[in-house]
């Protein structure tokens, strides 16, 4: 096994034999991938940049004819997401490694990402220190600000490197953490304020159940969390009650978690309960975000950062449809469940996003695409009790009849 470092060798090749000599001094194997494109590479490299850019399917010598950086940039970052997770996938790879300004940053990044919760990722870049949350991702990248460019070996830079390769080695020669016999199996749930009640209620029946409940808040990135925490096989089940972020994706809201919500699950064959908590908001921060083409629509000020519009009908029947749709390949594992008077704390009888019309669409668009996967109705608001324990133990009948990942028992 071999840490994986990635640089453009063109740029960056005498500070990426620094750092594999000093991996060498510290015992640990290193594979160099060279990710640039222009340059000539000015040390050599195990994985060269022909290799990583066939990895992404292009041809290196067509992508230097186009001289576009952004295109090589996006197909370098894909060809090593690939080379990465290949080596990975083969057991090859002990860690990644990455030097470099804003386009090694993109690609090296790009290889961590692609890679399992766990297997050591380091990045040493000049924008370390400022706005980072792009290229970490919903992974465990860790970011070391370079202090100066990479530019040259300094006294300044030969630190920093140095101690990079350092904190690699010793995550390298540590390997795997070890799972506590003690653990107890995952279940991934979304919770936001106005499903809170449910989601507590839910976790409790749960837990009694024997399982140990990870709770995302749906805020963009905790939705985007749980996905990658599904796919990377360590989730046993999933209790999906809250999925407002799609109302942020099909609205303009600034909550979104990507078009990728709610597919990780299906994917993996990993059971699931999905409901319908809090699609009766899009979010926006002060009142003077929110765009003037909803100067009409409705509104509630839940502080002064945060302002909620209520989703029309039209809406919530299209939210209902990519529910179902997302789900309707997955009805082996799935359920849909749906709360009949009201689906978060201000949609209900007197409070003042309550709108019957809306969630009869939201119904009607559910139906319309959910194909074989169960709908069940439940007469109750979503944060009553009945609701979360229905909830909870369709759950845990799904769980178990479905065969378990390896990685998910503990």
């Amino acid at each position: 096994m071999a840490v994986h470092l990635f640089a453009t060798l063109d740029t960056k090749g005498d500070e990426a034999q620094f750092v594999r000599a000093e991996l060498a001094r510290l015992g640990i194997a290193c594979a160099l991938v060279d990710t640039g494109c222009l340059g000539e590479a000015r040390v050599r490299a195990d994985v060269t940049r022909e290799e990583l850019f066939a990895a992404a399917g292009a041809d290196l010598a067509s992508v230097r004819e186009k001289a576009d950086r952004g295109e090589a940039v996006t197909l370098a970052s894909r060809g090593a997401e690939r080379v990465a997770r290949r080596a990975f996938d083969e057991g090859r790879l002990s860690g990644v490694l990455g030097i470099g300004g804003g386009a090694g940053t993109a690609i090296g990044t790009a290889a961590m990402r692609a890679l399992p919760l766990g297997v050591p990722k380091l990045m040493v870049s000049t924008l370390a220190s400022g706005q980072v949350a792009h290229y970490v991702g919903s992974k465990d990248v860790m970011m070391l600000n370079a202090v100066v460019d990479i530019a040259g070996l300094n006294r300044i830079s030969r630190v920093v490197l140095a101690r990079a390769a350092q904190a690699m080695s010793a995550m390298a020669q540590a390997g795997p953490v070890a799972q506590s016999k003690g653990d107890r199996p995952l279940i991934a749930a979304s919770m936001f304020g106005v499903t809170t009640p449910c989601v507590e209620r839910a976790r409790a029946e749960l837990e009694a159940a024997g399982y140990e409940v990870l709770v995302f808040h749906a805020t963009g990135s905790g939705g985007r969390t749980l996905e990658s925490l599904v796919e990377s096989g360590l989730i046993a089940g999933v209790l999906d009650i809250t999925t407002t972020e799609l109302a942020d994706e099909l609205v303009g809201g600034v909550l979104s978690a990507g078009p990728e919500r709610l597919t990780a699950a299906a994917r993996a064959g990993v059971p699931q309960v999905v409901s319908v908590g809090a699609l009766d908001m899009v979010n926006f921060h002060g009142p003077e975000t929110v765009p003037s083409k909803f100067a009409q629509r409705t509104f509630y000020r839940h502080n002064a950062h945060v302002t909620l519009m209520r989703t029309t009908p039209e809406e919530c029947r299209q939210l209902g449809r990519e529910i179902g749709r997302k789900l309707s390949g997955a009805s082996a594992h799935s359920a849909l469940l749906f709360p009949l008077r009201g689906v978060s704390a201000i949609d209900r009888e007197g409070q003042p996003f309550d709108d019957p019309a809306a969630r009869v669409e939201l119904l009607a668009g559910l139906e319309e695409t959910r194909g074989g996967t169960e709908l069940v109705k439940v007469d109750a608001h979503i944060n009553d009790p009945t609701f979360a324990i229905s909830a909870a133990r369709r759950l845990l009948e799904l769980m178990a009849r479905a065969p378990v990942h390896p990685t998910a028992r503990h």
